[in-house]
Order: C-alpha cells, then structure tokens, then sequence
C-alpha cells in the first residue's frame, strides 16, 4: 500500500495529494492521510510514502515536520529500503523543503523512486501566500502521474 502523507493550508497540497491518490488508485491500494493524524503505526504498515506539503519560509510545513518529530525514532531500522517519492507546493522556489525531507528520509534509509515534484505557484505577496490556491490541471496531471506510477511500481514489486 502507498501512503500518502499531505498537509497544506491554502489547498494546493491538498489537491496535488489527491491528484496523486487518484493515480495511485487505478494501480493498487493507497492512503490518504493528513499529516496530523499520521502515526508510526500508519507508515510501518505502507510499502511506499509520498510526502505532500507546502514550503513554508524555504522549509517544510512545520506540521509535515511534526510528522517526522513523532515517527522518526519509532521507526529507525524498522523501513530501510522502503520507497519514498515528494511533491512541494511552492510559491518560488520548493527547493528548501525538498532537502529538508530528504535529509530526514536518508536517516531512515528509505529510498527515492522518483524526481521531486516541485509545483511552483509564484505566489509572492503576503495576500497571494495566504489565499486559497488553484493548482493548475497540468501541474495536477503531473501529480496523478506520479501517484500511478509509484502504485504501479509498488504492485509489479519494483519498488
């Protein structure tokens, strides 16, 4: 099963989660789970992660980074090995939370299957990183995309 782990504010990590839920789905199981309400136990029982958040001042959401604050001891030397996949909503740049999120993920040995997806929504103005977001449907596409190849990938056990 793939887990998807989200959180947003404005709704464009929401919709990108479920853009790739959708995808996932036509391949095999998946989960969709905000952030705060995953646990340890939710991420033992899933074969693959994808991590779905907003970069917040060039970081990750601090709700998706609480995520990683709770499990991370939990599940040391328990999901080496295991595939892992992001997607930022961004304003500029995403690059930020990008490496955050991998430097944390290396901690526990998990494995990238795909090129960070990084959605960039030039929002620059304090009332344009506030307000609701629409994501774009080809920036959706891409997000779809990679949830079905990553449940593809997880059911022909490629991953």
């Amino acid at each position: 099963m793939l887990l998807i782990i989200w959180h947003s504010r404005t709704g464009a990590a929401r919709a990108m989660a479920e853009a790739a839920r959708q995808g996932a789905a036509r391949e095999g199981p998946v989960r969709l789970l905000a952030a705060s309400e995953a646990r340890a136990e939710d991420l033992l029982g899933a074969q693959g992660y994808l991590f779905v958040c907003p970069e917040n001042l060039g970081t990750m959401s601090g709700a998706m980074k609480d995520v990683f604050d709770r499990c991370y001891y939990a599940l040391l030397g328990q999901i080496e090995g295991r595939p892992f996949a992001t997607a930022i909503a961004a304003g500029s740049d995403g690059s930020g939370a990008e490496r955050q999120i991998e430097r944390i993920v290396n901690g526990w040995r998990l494995r990238r299957i795909a090129e960070g997806l990084i959605v960039n929504l030039e929002a620059q103005t304090p009332e344009a990183i506030l307000a609701p977001k629409i994501v774009p449907q080809q920036a959706l596409q891409k997000c779809h995309d990679l949830g079905q190849s990553f449940g593809a990938g997880l059911e022909m056990g490629l991953f």
